[in-house]
């Protein structure tokens, strides 16, 4: 898909992995959606650097787990621009519960995190896809995370809603093809503030340099980087839909094993 002029909706845009997949894909001529629920400042700051790339760009707040801001989102970028030809899921949530202490994992913790992150994926897909039938093409990226393979990470409730995801995208992309393409990122330790807000900066500094000493590849990993793969798929993987796509420097494959000395 040639991104000049084209149209594409982001959501969680505000700071890290959405924020980066919408100024790479304004640097493409791409007009952008930036899409935020409390980030207003990280969005506006979106906005910019993506008018400062040459494109078009608005912030709009919304709620995904709400319907109805879902299809405000979309309604929004179709009056302003007559298109929709991408949807980047990247809003997400967390609650920072130990996977061992189920009595602290609560039916609501459960209801918030799905909320967002696989219903909230789901309404906005749902939302955009009479658009994207109306040009006769689109692509749907969903962000998802490596704990929805392994099973780990910040919650129970938060890795399940990523093996939901998962398999979402699967069934979308049976029920959408061949105007629409759906496909999947699942990213590992990633270099955003994500969990400085619940748990401070010595908390997200360690989980970098634990990180760095277990995986494969012995790296974190950018957003931009992350943000590069969401627009492949968007841009030349015309023949990919249904794809999970791991990029996690190897932390999939378990701790790492050094050679003996």
């Amino acid at each position: 898909m040639d991104l000049k002029n084209k149209v594409a909706i982001v959501t969680g845009a505000g700071t890290g992995i959405g924020a980066a997949t919408a100024k790479l894909l304004a640097t493409k001529g791409c007009r952008v959606v930036v899409n935020f629920r409390t980030s207003e400042a990280g969005a506006q700051a979106t906005v910019a650097a993506c008018k400062a790339a040459g494109s078009e760009a608005l912030a709009v707040q919304g709620d995904v787990a709400l319907d109805a801001d879902c299809r405000r989102l979309a309604d929004t970028a179709v009056n302003r621009w007559g298109r929709i030809d991408a949807l980047v899921n990247n809003a997400g949530v967390t609650r920072y519960i130990d996977p061992a202490n189920l009595e602290g994992l609560t039916l609501d913790d459960f209801h918030y995190i799905f909320g967002v992150n696989v219903f909230g994926a789901f309404q906005m897909t749902r939302a955009v896809v009479p658009h994207m039938r109306a040009v006769k093409q689109g692509a749907v990226v969903m962000v998802s995370s490596i704990s929805g393979i392994h099973g780990k990470g910040s919650s129970m409730a938060y890795a399940v809603s990523k093996g939901a995801l998962n398999t979402m995208t699967l069934s979308l992309a049976r029920a959408l093809g061949p105007e629409i393409r759906v496909n999947a990122v699942c990213p590992g330790t990633v270099m955003t503030d994500w969990g400085r807000k619940e748990k401070g900066d010595d908390y997200v500094r360690q989980g970098w340099a634990a990180n760095e000493r277990n995986v494969v590849l012995g790296r974190s990993i950018p957003p931009e980087e992350i943000a590069s793969s969401i627009v492949w798929f968007i841009e030349s993987g015309d023949t990919v839909t249904g794809s999970t796509l791991l990029i996690d420097g190897g932390q999939h494959l378990g701790p790492v094993i050094r050679p003996q000395q």
